[in-house]
Parts: structure tokens; sequence; C-alpha cells
């Protein structure tokens, strides 16, 4: 059984103890690693905004697809 082909639905309400919990962890690693994080801001920054536009991409599209049914 391969677990990246399973699929699953997930409520917003479900996502949001993960996002808190990877929000938090990406806080104390920020405030850990400040310096570090500083000197490599701009591909950060790049690696974001990507990041953005794809996850909301894929969202409108199974938005899209789920009210098309």
């Amino acid at each position: 059984m391969n677990f990246f082909n399973l699929k699953t639905t997930w409520s917003n309400l479900e996502f949001i103890p993960l996002k808190l919990c990877i929000a938090s962890a990406y806080l104390l690693i920020g405030a850990y690693f400040h310096d570090m994080i500083l000197t490599f801001h701009i591909p950060i920054i790049i690696v974001f905004l990507i990041t953005v536009i794809w996850a909301v991409k894929l969202w409108l599209s199974k938005m899209q697809s789920e009210n098309n049914k």
C-alpha cells in the first residue's frame, strides 16, 4: 500500500491544529536561528511566495472541481 496514493478529505476545522503546530515550529526555529535566517531571507521569501501561489492554485482548483460535481 503506497502512502502517497491514499486520498482523504479534511475539513478546515481539522486543519487548524496542524497549521498551528507547523506555525509554532517555524516560530521556534526562526527564534533560535535568527542570525542564520537573516542571511538567507531572500531565498526564503522566494520559496514562500512560490509555495503560497502553488497552494492557492491547488486549493482553488479543488474547490472548482468539487463544486462542479
